[in-house]
């Protein structure tokens, strides 16, 4: 066989990414998996389940950072991250944003299934009987002017790119995480002073888990914003190619939508 002919035979001649096997998405089902079974297990008081749960969430951060380290290999110094390849990207990511939408409907519906008609079983009445509310207009309401902020600022961001302005890019960036930061530190000084917790019915149980989980949304997200502004520093982010920081602003539009429901619904008209 020519030289020739062995070139030819390794020249790719479609637009497409034939992704090499990889372990990450086996071991990032199992970890979340695992993820699931902890926290069940920890609210439970079940032996070892809060070790469980911490194991389970580093090695989930361990795949999240190795995967996302070989998609930036393979989008940066491979080159396989074609047009048609980041078009298919975008499908994805749009799915993966209507999964989380589906998500969190299923908390919307249990907290208005249990409000508009409350049994008698927490007295016939929303909030139940015992609960001292949150007051909306205190640290929730800051925590929307943050989200809000922020979400101007991520925009921002992606124009800056998109217009090649640098400086402008890494500014507006860095205020986003600054602002996802001040947000997480306040909604965990919020829990802080809560009168109820998780085990406190059918309120407390709606109120957590549907602000818990936004909560750990905008962790990731945040991670997301932390990883695309090493990448802007590092010039792997340019007017073409930077649908990584697209994602992730996807993403963070996402959390910013979920939390004003969260606000209008569970804050506000659930403590009227």
């Amino acid at each position: 066989m020519t030289l020739l002919s062995q070139i030819s035979k390794k020249v790719q001649r479609h637009p497409f990414h034939l992704v090499d096997p990889s372990p990450w998405p086996f071991v990032g089902s199992l970890s979340a998996f695992s993820c699931a079974i902890g926290g069940v297990m920890y609210m439970h008081a079940f032996k070892n389940g809060g070790f469980i749960l911490f194991l389970s969430f580093l090695s989930l951060l361990l795949v999240m950072f190795v995967w996302w380290r070989d998609v930036v290999r393979e989008a940066t110094f491979e080159g396989h991250h074609t047009g048609i390849v980041q078009q298919g990207l975008r499908y994805g990511v749009i799915l993966f944003i209507v999964s989380e939408i589906l998500f969190f409907f299923a908390f919307f519906w249990a907290f208005f299934h249990s409000s508009l008609a409350p049994t008698v079983e927490i007295g016939s009445i929303w909030p139940p009987k015992g609960i001292k509310i949150i007051n909306p207009w205190e640290v929730p309401f800051l925590n929307t002017l943050i989200l809000l902020l922020s979400g101007c600022t991520v925009t921002w961001c992606h124009h800056a790119i998109i217009a090649n302005q640098r400086l402008q890019a890494l500014a507006s960036l860095l205020s986003t995480i600054i602002l996802a930061v001040i947000f997480t530190t306040l909604q965990a000084y919020e829990y802080n002073l809560a009168d109820f917790r998780l085990s406190d019915g059918i309120y407390g149980s709606t109120f957590y888990m549907a602000t818990g989980f936004h909560g750990f949304h905008v962790f990731v997200g945040t991670v997301s914003l932390i990883i695309c502004l090493i990448r802007l520093n590092s010039y792997q982010l340019t007017q073409q190619h930077h649908f990584g920081f697209e994602s992730a602003a996807w993403y963070w539009h996402f959390v910013d939508v979920v939390w004003l429901f969260l606000f209008v619904s569970i804050y506000w008209w659930g403590g009227l």
